[in-house]
């Protein structure tokens, strides 16, 4: 069994999520979000794309309803005992195979919480869901009420997040043995993922971002690589990931000639970044870290070229993406925490002059401020 937390760990987890669902007046709760099955079961599988549904009753019963690709790896990577299989065919609701399962609960009547927020429920999927159980059973949304307790990591999950920092490191090594130019950024791409899974990483939640030239004002992955030129920038922005916890990093390179432009925004970027760090700390709302950014942004004349976000927490997530919640942005009212893991980007995109300047780096909260999870500076590195 490849379960990566001790069973005691889990199941202190799922304690804690009861006392919340008692708390919210929940008797049970319909996740669909693979972070929550992970972070309670240990189960993992991408098998979320198709209906899947792992139920915790306020008792501390624990189910899962899936296909049969998943039953060997419900069994291998978590410690669920009761799983039950639908049936693939073109009329199968798998929703009514799950409310049946909820009636051999005894849940009828009763009140249950819904993950509805999860890519692991399609809106069809969430139309089966709510007709199933019409009349059945009252749903409530809860899909903040697992996200809520993953946000504070454990000493095993801080462990993990460390070492997931240390691999973002090793993949940042390997792109600057590949950063120069006329390189070619698959070859890239390919030393920084090599670099992760070498270390015993794995697949980040979405692609790196990787972008020369005017591509490097853009912060998403898409298709189609390219060759750097003599003189270009380029920006990445990656992520170690191990046993699925994420520490996410970005900088923008210039390549060749470094402009008096690209050396002032960076200096404007760390300088929003130092003060970033400065606000977060425990017992704040993590919204005075956004203001800290555009604070320092705006005062340089670039608040056109910022973003209306910085960053957002880092823990276990699942494809499409590896942002986690709760994100950086004005009058966010989260209050920091130790234990909390964030990634701080200070993105910086002036489409007149052409420039980007991107760095960041994943920090966690301790009890005075925050520490980064990085061994590099961010300081300005040319090629």
């Amino acid at each position: 069994m490849a379960l990566h937390f001790e069973r005691s760990e889990l199941a202190q987890r799922r304690a804690a999520t009861i006392a919340k669902l008692e708390k919210a007046g929940l008797d049970g709760l319909l996740m669909f979000r693979q972070e929550s099955m992970f972070y309670l079961t240990g189960y993992d599988t991408f098998g979320y794309v198709f209906f899947q549904c792992l139920y915790l009753g306020s008792d501390g019963r624990v189910a899962l309803i899936t296909r049969a690709p998943d039953l060997r790896q419900a069994r291998h990577t978590s410690d669920i005992e009761d799983i039950r299989i639908w049936v693939d065919g073109p009329d199968v609701n798998p929703a009514l195979q799950l409310r049946d399962m909820l009636a051999e609960f005894g849940a009828a009547g009763k009140k249950l919480g819904v993950e509805y927020d999860a890519y692991g429920l399609t809106a069809a999927n969430g139309k089966k869901l709510d007709t199933a159980l019409a009349g059945f059973c009252t749903l409530a949304d809860a899909s903040r009420l697992v996200s809520e307790l993953r946000v504070i990591k454990s000493p095993a999950e801080l462990a993990y997040i460390r070492r997931a920092g240390e691999l973002a490191d090793d993949a940042w090594d390997a792109a600057l043995t590949q950063v120069h130019a006329g390189a070619f950024e698959g070859d890239i791409l390919a030393a920084m993922q090599g670099a992760v899974f070498a270390g015993g990483g794995d697949y980040p939640g979405n692609e790196f971002i990787i972008g020369a030239g005017q591509d490097a004002l853009l912060c998403r992955y898409f298709s189609g690589r390219k060759h750097l030129a003599e003189t270009d920038q380029i920006t990445l922005e990656w992520a170690g990931a191990y046993r699925r916890y994420h520490a996410a990093m970005m900088r923008t390179v210039p390549i060749g000639t470094t402009s008096p432009r690209h050396i002032e925004m960076h200096k404007v970027a760390c300088e929003a970044m130092a003060a970033c760090r400065d606000a977060l700390k425990p017992g704040e709302p993590i919204g005075n870290v956004f203001d800290a950014y555009a604070r320092i942004c705006d005062k340089n004349g670039m608040k056109s070229h910022r973003l209306n976000a910085c960053g957002y927490s880092m823990g276990t997530t699942f494809a499409p993406n590896w942002m986690d919640w709760p994100m950086f942005y004005h009058d966010n009212p989260v209050i920091a925490e130790p234990g909390m893991v964030f990634f701080l980007h200070m993105i910086l995109m002036d489409s007149d002059s052409g420039c980007a300047m991107c760095p960041g780096h994943s920090v966690i909260v301790t009890d005075q401020g925050n520490e980064a999870l990085s061994r590099h500076s961010l300081d300005l590195v040319t090629r």
